[in-house]
């Protein structure tokens, strides 16, 4: 099935890609493969949500929070490709989460972005991943996400 008609059948809108707040891009093509810049998560009104997970912020709304960061990536999966129909594949995601000291569900946070990935591009969304801890995030973000997209030529 089409994953832009998968997102028209879940009734997900997917957000406006964010400007960088620094001297990048939002994504890159190159050698055949379309790299995403690392996003934290934003609310409504684009306003980045903070704090650290293990503490005040709870697992589940890390989850929560790592899907927002999907739908941004794949904003901008589609801003740069044109349609998310032409995802061949996710390569891989880097998933770095904000933790407090001794947190060590990572992986059931990124689970957010992943599971997303998946519901939306199906086999195509399946990838390789890594899930960190972090110490910190800039401006205190809870969690941040990148990914390497293979586009269908």
């Amino acid at each position: 099935m089409s994953a832009e008609k998968r997102l028209q059948e879940l009734g997900i809108k997917l957000p406006t890609v964010p400007s960088p707040v620094a001297n990048y891009v939002p994504y890159r093509l190159a050698g055949g493969l379309l790299f995403l810049s690392g996003q934290g998560p934003r609310d409504e009104n684009g306003k980045l949500m903070t704090g650290q997970v293990g503490g005040p912020v709870s697992v589940e709304e890390g989850y929560r929070r790592a899907r927002i960061v999907g739908l941004q990536l794949l904003a901008a999966t589609r801003q740069a490709l044109g349609s998310l129909d032409r995802v061949e594949a996710v390569v891989k995601l880097l998933g770095m989460v904000n933790g407090v000291h001794g947190f060590g569900d990572q992986p059931k946070v990124i689970n957010g972005c992943s599971d997303l990935f998946v519901e939306v591009l199906g086999d195509a969304g399946r990838h390789a991943r890594s899930a960190v801890g972090m110490g910190s995030l800039p401006s205190d973000i809870s969690v941040e996400i990148e990914a390497i997209i293979l586009p269908r030529a």
